[in-house]
């Protein structure tokens, strides 16, 4: 019976211990550092506001619709695996935009004819909105990401869309390259991953210029 009480007041102090230490102060120690000056904005979930208004966050790629395909003013983002059914068939679009409340990818093989397919028509759908022939599309264009909602584009497949977005916002060429040089990230620490242009970052910035 002593040996039972003992074990039982033992386990009672390790749990009071334990909740003390991960319930309460670990927490508090993560939150106290979330504060610090550069992180709370990460720790925010990295928003981006405008006008004081949040209009997104520069970790979760949304790719905007054109209200009027055949003037679209926007960069888009890469394809996602969890598209939307935007124009209201039935079906998810083939480019977009993604559902943002979800993630993940096909998971489907390089050989899946489906995928096969799906890669197809987006090339020839980017191709045909670009003006541009089937070979200059990059592959990010047509391939969706791991998480479906990547923010970053190549710095290819911006330049790729740099023609049309000059011509319907009716700023030039140069300055919209600008706009996309400014908005690239260099690799990280200089030597991991690759570059890449934060599109929802970039299209604000478009939309800035106009003004």
């Amino acid at each position: 019976m002593n040996s039972l009480l003992k074990q039982t007041a033992a386990g009672l102090r390790v749990l009071i211990a334990l909740t003390i230490l991960l319930g309460v102060l670990y927490p508090l120690g993560v939150w106290v550092v979330s504060r610090i000056p550069g992180l709370q904005a990460n720790a925010e979930g990295s928003v981006i506001t405008e006008n004081g208004k949040a209009v997104g966050s520069d970790l979760i790629g949304i790719d905007p619709v054109a209200k009027d395909p055949a003037n679209d003013p926007w960069f888009h983002n890469r394809p996602s695996a969890i598209a939307l059914d935007a124009d209201g068939d039935g079906a998810a679009d083939t480019l977009g935009p993604a559902d943002p409340s979800i993630s993940g990818a096909s998971n489907k093989g390089g050989f899946d004819p489906d995928l096969v397919a799906t890669i197809k028509e987006r090339k020839d759908l980017i191709a045909e909105r670009e003006g541009v022939s089937r070979s200059q599309v990059p592959a990010d264009a047509v391939t969706a990401s791991a998480s479906g909602l990547d923010p970053d584009i190549s710095p290819a497949y911006a330049d790729l869309q740099v023609a049309r977005v000059a011509r319907v916002t009716g700023l030039g060429e140069d300055e919209v390259r600008d706009l996309v040089e400014e908005n690239t990230d260099g690799r990280d620490l200089g030597v991991l991953g690759d570059p890449g242009v934060n599109v929802l970052k970039l299209n604000l910035a478009v939309q800035a210029a106009r003004r």
